[in-house]
């Protein structure tokens, strides 16, 4: 059997290192032939070194000499820098699997390149839908390639509606562990730390994923993922607490019926099932034992405690450039949070007051994507600048 040819996008970060963990469990059926990263020279010339890829880049620019010093004693192996080496190795010729897992908005680009050129696109980059998600599908059934999505939920949806029309499905709904705040008094709040909030109850994710999680940010931005991923209406999509993450999503259909995909919460069973799709092979992924699982609770999501909730659904039914600017400015302000420069409570009420002065316009382009993208940050800090 042929190996299948795998590009990491984001290969240092949570995600990346896991898909390599999968990969080299599955060595007879994948191959690296590329990977990339942000600015973690260290572990990537590590990874590099160890896998042998035909392509390593490194988008920070200044990290490129040391890079390719670090890697002077593999020769054959293209070394390469900056945003647009990484988003054209999205579209590298010995590759059938893209698995794009940067962090942010920078992971566009590099999606609508992997479809343009046919490719498999394994998603992990929630901005892609988020703020492209019109645009990226439309590219995606032009070039009739397939997005298979790598975030746990989504991986769960998916996997309920194999064999299933879309206009059969009532209701999506969508899981959450309420993040490490969950039963932090409301008036604690104010004075959250972001060690509090890194402090994760199940999951072991980045800090900027962590953050989205406590504020349930997280939540809104897999909404409007749903909302293109699976073509279907905002308002057929709900949102519900479940502390145990044992069931990742649910999916009701019209007949009455509730399919749910339950396991562990281990990223890598989503991550090789992209991978694999649409065989299942023996993993490396933490098996789940009923016996030993215990009570499966699930609640609706406190208002007063998870007003990221409101602003999602909102970005979600005006669409346009509404949900770009949600994700930017979010991006910006949990930026400051982990800086220590805002409190908590001030992330959602900044991307509120961004979305407030934006007038949603029409996605044309990536570039009207990046257009408001780039207005929301700006904002936000003018509205720093001005507290």
């Amino acid at each position: 059997m042929e190996k299948k040819g795998v590009v990491i996008l984001g290969s240092t970060g949570s995600i990346g290192r896991q898909a390599l963990e999968v990969i080299e469990n599955l060595s007879d059926r994948f191959r690296v032939v590329a990977i990339a990263a942000g600015t973690n020279v260290d572990l990537l010339a590590a990874q590099a070194a160890r896998l042998r890829p035909a392509r390593v880049v490194i988008a920070e620019k200044r990290l490129y000499g040391d890079l390719v010093r670090r890697l002077e004693g593999y020769p054959g192996m293209e070394v390469l820098s900056g945003e647009e080496a990484v988003a054209d190795s999205a579209q590298y010729p010995g590759a059938d699997i893209i698995l794009n897992a940067i962090v942010g908005i920078k992971g566009l680009v590099p999606t609508l390149r992997a479809l343009c050129a046919g490719k498999t696109v394994a998603l992990a980059n929630k901005e892609t839908l988020v703020a492209g998600g019109e645009l990226v599908m439309k590219e995606a059934r032009k070039s009739a390639a397939r997005i298979i999505p790598v975030d746990s939920e989504h991986s769960a949806i998916f996997q309920c509606l194999q064999g299933q029309d879309i206009s059969s499905v009532k209701t999506i709904h969508i899981t959450s562990s309420g993040g490490a705040l969950r039963d932090c008094p409301l008036r604690d709040l104010a004075s959250v730390t972001p060690e509090d909030a890194l402090r994760h109850p199940t999951w072991n994710m980045g800090a900027k994923v962590t953050i989205d999680s406590a504020t349930l940010m997280n939540k809104s931005l897999e909404l409007i993922e749903a909302r293109w991923l699976f073509d279907i209406s905002p308002g057929d999509i709900k949102i519900w607490i479940h502390p145990q993450s044992i069931i990742h999503s649910m999916v009701e259909f019209k007949d009455g019926a509730l399919l749910a995909q339950l396991g562990m919460p281990d990223m890598r069973l989503p991550i090789q099932y992209a991978l694999t799709f649409p065989e299942r092979l023996p993993g490396i992924a933490r098996s789940l034992d009923p016996a030993t699982m215990g009570p499966l609770t699930f609640t609706p999501p406190d208002e007063l405690r998870y007003p990221a909730l409101k602003i999602g659904y909102y970005a979600c039914r005006a669409g346009g450039t509404m949900p770009a600017v949600m994700n930017a400015a979010n991006e910006e302000a949990v930026k400051l949070f982990l800086a220590r420069e805002i409190g908590f409570l001030e992330i959602v009420n900044l991307v509120e007051k961004v979305m407030e002065g934006h007038n949603t316009a029409v996605v044309e382009s990536a570039d009207s994507i990046l257009s408001a993208d780039s207005w929301a940050r700006r904002k936000v800090r003018e509205y720093l600048g001005h507290r």
